[in-house]
């Protein structure tokens, strides 16, 4: 896909049902600072991610803190989704919280009900399984070649294609 948001993407899929699929882009951070884009928050070291475009003044979070974070849900792979704000907050506060153990996200990535399986049948998207190592501390410069990686040669090609063929 060419387009702003899902371009050499990665998106971690949190959920997929009838009622539509939603997740977020992982590998695309704001080059600015979390805490001047997101004010009156706890000091936080990290930076803010693009999740989609969807609610994109909204602030989504996956962690690994698990259930300690009440309201939490488990999407898999070690990783949960949201949870008390008030909780992240004062997590944060304390340094429990750190950029290894949580990603921030302004807005998500959504379909409507059946909509991601059409764009999955005319291969807009490739499935791969959730990595192995921790998503939340991977590079995101690299990310999406390394998600090819494991896919084969057949996919080493796109690693090499330019963003932007028309400039070549």
């Amino acid at each position: 896909m060419g387009d702003y948001y899902f371009g050499r993407s990665v998106i971690l899929l949190a959920d997929h049902n009838d009622e539509g699929s939603f997740g977020v882009i992982v590998n695309k951070p704001l080059n600015q600072p979390f805490n001047k884009v997101v004010p009156h928050f706890p000091a936080f070291e990290g930076l803010l991610h693009i999740g989609g475009p969807v609610e994109s003044n909204a602030l989504f979070y996956v962690h690994s803190y698990g259930k300690v974070i009440e309201d939490s849900i488990s999407i898999g792979g070690g990783l949960y989704w949201g949870g008390s704000i008030e909780m992240i907050k004062e997590l944060i506060q304390f340094g429990q919280l750190t950029p290894e153990n949580i990603c921030f996200y302004a807005g998500y990535s959504g379909w409507s009900p059946s909509q991601l399986d059409e764009e999955l049948k005319r291969n807009s998207w490739l499935v791969t399984p959730m990595p192995q190592h921790n998503i939340l501390t991977s590079n995101p410069g690299t990310f999406w070649k390394d998600m090819l990686a494991p896919l084969g040669e057949a996919y080493h090609h796109w690693t090499k294609f330019p963003k932007d063929p028309g400039l070549n």
